[in-house]
């Protein structure tokens, strides 16, 4: 009988989402050297899958961006078992074809965040990702065919660039962003996305689109908090269902298609 203090899938969620429609078995309080996570962990089960739901913001949505510990988050994740990660969250466009309401399965992130707890390799060991390939190909894959299965319009691959928040975009960053060629923006993606990286954990991320930053490219009004929340709430129900058949389709045994998990002779230099 499996320890129900045991999970296989992560999941992180954003803005707008503090719960899983899915069957609780237990909520798991769990300490970690580097403090408390944003909440408890309800492990739940999918499928044939257990899986781990943690709101990065707290259940009372209590954390701002870089106020989250993002270190404690991903070690309880790791002390569960946890070996795949799904990453939802809330974003702004910066690209006119990507419109409120899409999706799209990041591939690339441009970090613009500061002061953030970004590594395990605090000393006396050091430890050197790449980052080249941050989030995971076949979770990727998975992702794409899982968002066009519930009917959402997808955008297989884009750039996320990461501020720090808790303010949104002025006008002359969000034109810097979009003349960068870069896709979406949001504030919790980094560096949530390399300290998986450094566990050995394979993560993906399925983005949401609910505004167009400052609104230039939509020529919109500016994004609001209220903005974000009501198309988060209006796209919250496919994004679940995208959830639970990404969940059912995520192999057991990661393959030579996932290539995430470090060795320690390609990860660290003494």
């Amino acid at each position: 009988m499996r320890n129900s203090s045991k999970a296989d899938i992560g999941i992180f969620s954003g803005s707008g989402m503090y719960e899983l429609p899915a069957d609780k078995i237990e909520k798991v309080k769990i300490s970690t050297p580097y403090g408390a996570p944003s909440d408890v962990i309800d492990i739940c089960t999918i499928g044939d899958k257990r899986v781990a739901f943690l709101p990065r913001h707290g259940r009372n949505h209590s954390l701002p961006p870089h106020k989250i510990n993002y270190r404690a988050n991903l070690w309880a994740m790791k002390e569960l078992g946890v070996a795949r990660i799904i990453s939802p969250c809330a974003v702004g466009s910066l690209q006119t074809n990507i419109k409120p309401g899409d999706f799209v399965v990041t591939d690339q992130f441009v970090d613009r965040t500061r002061g953030r707890s970004d590594t395990f390799a605090d000393g006396p060991d050091v430890m050197h990702i790449s980052a080249a390939e941050p989030y995971c190909p076949q979770l990727r894959k998975i992702a794409v065919e899982a968002i066009k299965a519930e009917g959402g319009r997808v955008h297989e691959a884009g750039t996320i660039v990461v501020i720090n928040g808790p303010r949104f975009s002025s006008k002359a960053e969000s034109k810097w962003f979009t003349s960068m060629g870069w896709h979406t923006v949001n504030m919790t993606q980094y560096p949530e996305v390399v300290l998986a990286q450094e566990l050995g954990i394979c993560i993906v991320n399925v983005a949401m689109i609910t505004d167009y930053d400052a609104g230039l490219v939509g020529d919109v009004p500016e994004v609001t908090t209220k903005e974000v929340v009501k198309m988060f709430q209006h796209s919250i129900g496919t994004l679940h269902k995208i959830l639970i058949r990404m969940v059912k389709e995520v192999p057991v045994a990661r393959t030579d298609k996932c290539r995430c998990h470090l060795k320690p002779d390609e990860a660290y230099f003494f």
